[in-house]
This record gives structure tokens, sequence and C-alpha cells, in this order.
């Protein structure tokens, strides 16, 4: 039976890059036939000898790309030309340097110092996204960039991933692009939409959330083994059970993993593992878990829908109150006559 597709995802600093770069894990990405999703944090000497490293060992390098901290680490609504002056920089080191890749990858998530101040309950930054939904032309403007870089990507030779949030499906079948304005997303065409079915942020109802989106998806992040940016949060990685499970439900629906993170995945032992993984163990699914998740998507769906469509079904209620009088008035009229 064919396996499916792995990705993993890693996200650390040129030295502990290096670090975990060992034989033995090269030689488990390549016993998977797994890519690998490399966060660009830097563009260093260091982190480009490990990308050759990856280049001579086989194993295919899509390179994820970051921004610094204060431009807001990852891709968003609000920072899209600091987006693609990184894209040009990363293109001249890349020259520089002789490095090769499977692919760029867009991560387009809110601003990381605003999910910070959140995470700490520093409540100021509310009014500033409340503002931001008055205005439709920075979402223009912004996907215009991004739609311009990856036709840039696309004529440099690459394909290009984007790492959504699942929610951006439920904001297209609303019509609306409120959660867009509000939070930083940014609905891109692009060759491969991986949706973040992180499970670990979902407990108790993780397994539900990707039996709910995954039948949807083009590729399913899964995760978090552990790693990542520091964001303020206190969430438990996934254990081999939850990660086991993970896995299986996602192939039940897809045929495209991302994992997230290999960092995480080495630490706790699971890449060693993944070699000699079950992947067509008996599976049960989570239907109860699945309806509560179906449920909160829908009562989204339709806040979004209400919400976009205000103007409309406040004019529609008018014209049906105005029509009814009209009718009530006639009725009157005719029987007095």
């Amino acid at each position: 039976m064919a396996k499916p597709r792995l990705t993993f995802a890693c996200e650390l600093d040129a030295e502990a890059l290096q670090k975990i770069m060992t034989q033995q894990v090269l030689d488990d990405l390549l016993a998977l036939e797994a890519h690998l999703s490399l966060g660009i944090l830097d563009l260093s000497t260091e982190r480009a000898d490990t990308v050759r490293q990856l280049n001579r060992a086989g194993v295919p390098v899509i390179a994820w790309l970051l921004l610094p901290k204060e431009q807001g680490y990852w891709f968003n609504l609000y920072n899209a030309p600091q987006a693609a002056a990184r894209y040009d920089d990363f293109m001249t080191w890349t020259a520089e340097h002789g490095l090769k890749w499977a692919g760029i990858g867009l991560d387009i998530e809110p601003d990381i110092n605003e999910i910070t101040e959140l995470s700490q309950q520093k409540w100021k930054v509310v009014p500033k996204i409340i503002r931001r939904i008055w205005n439709r032309r920075h979402l223009k403007t912004a996907r215009t960039i991004y739609q311009t870089l990856v036709a840039q990507i696309h004529a440099d030779g690459y394909p290009v991933d984007a790492y959504q949030f699942p929610f951006i499906s439920d904001e297209r079948k609303a019509g609306s692009t409120l959660l867009q304005r509000a939070v930083g997303l940014v609905d891109l065409s692009v060759d491969r939409e991986v949706w973040m079915l992180y499970s670990s942020f979902i407990r108790p109802n993780g397994a539900g959330f990707i039996a709910s989106y995954a039948p949807e998806a083009q590729c399913v992040g899964l995760g978090s083994t552990g790693g990542g940016v520091e964001l303020g949060l206190s969430v438990p990685p996934l254990t081999w059970e939850e990660f086991a499970r993970d896995l299986r439900l996602a192939w039940y629906y897809c045929n495209d993993l991302f994992i997230f993170s290999l960092e995480g995945c080495i630490q706790q032992g699971f890449l060693k593992r993944l070699p000699f993984f079950v992947w067509d163990s008996p599976l049960l699914l989570p239907e109860d878990s699945r309806s509560r998740v179906d449920g909160y998507r829908s009562a989204l769906q339709s806040g979004l829908w209400m919400v976009t469509h205000f103007s409309a079904l406040l004019i529609g209620a008018a014209s049906t109150f105005l029509v009814w009088k009209g009718i009530s008035y006639w009725i009157r009229k005719r029987a007095s006559r």
C-alpha cells in the first residue's frame, strides 16, 4: 500500500540546526523519502552550509521564508512589502552559496508580536485589530503584492507552498474577508496549500479538528511535536500515542502530510520510529468530536456570512417590511369599501 508524502518543518537557529543534522537524521529522512521545509531565520553562511549538506545527501529542501521578529516574523497582510524584499535578499543569498531548493514556503500567520501581546493579556492590541476590519483597500494591495511575489517565484522555477490556518476555508465558504482584515491572513493562489491542523492546541477535540478539516485539505499539517518560536503559550507537545493517531487519521483523508516539527520528532524519538510505522493499523474515527467541531465551523461560517452581508440583510428586511405594510394597507382599503 502506498505511503503518504511527508514533509517535516524545521525552525531552528543556524547553530542548533547544524547540531541536529547528523548522518542518522539524514538517513531517516531519506528512508521516509521526506521533504524538509527549512525555516530561513537568517541568511548566514552557517545555514547555507547545512542546506548544502542536505543537497548533497539528496534530501529535498523547501525554503520556508521568514522575517525578523520586529517585522512580524510570519508573512501577513501588513508586512507584504517586507516579504517581497525578503525574497529578493533570499535569492541573492541562494546564488552566492549555490543552494538548491525543491520549493518556496510562504507562512501566512498574524504578526508574532501581536500574538505574544495577546498571550500575555496585553489587550491594547485589540482596538488596532478592530480598526483594521474596515480597511478593505489594504487587503487588496497586499494580495496584489503577494500574488506578484508568487508569480516571481514561479518565474524563478520554484513551486510555492502556503502555510495557512484552516479557518481560511470557512471564510471562503462564507464569502467573507473579515478574518483576513482582522488578523492579517491573506488568501493566496499557490501550488500547495498546507492547513495547520495542530491538534495539540485543540485538546480535547484535536482528533475531531483533523477529521473535520482534513477531507477538504490539499495537505494536512500535524503537530506540534515540540519546538517552534516562543509565544508565551504553555501547550504540551503531542505524545507518541497522539502523534500516531493523528498520522493515521490525517492519512485516511489525505496523502500529503506536513509535520511540525523535525526537531520535536528528534527530541522525542519519533523520527527514528517512523520508518517502521504501521500506517494501515485499524482506526476509530472520532465521530463525536468531529460533530462538535463541525458545529463550531457552521457557527463561524454563519457569523462571517451575516457580518459580510449585513447591509444586504438590512436592506432586505426594510424592503420586506415596506412590502408588508403596503399589502396591509391595500387589504384594509379593500375591506373598507
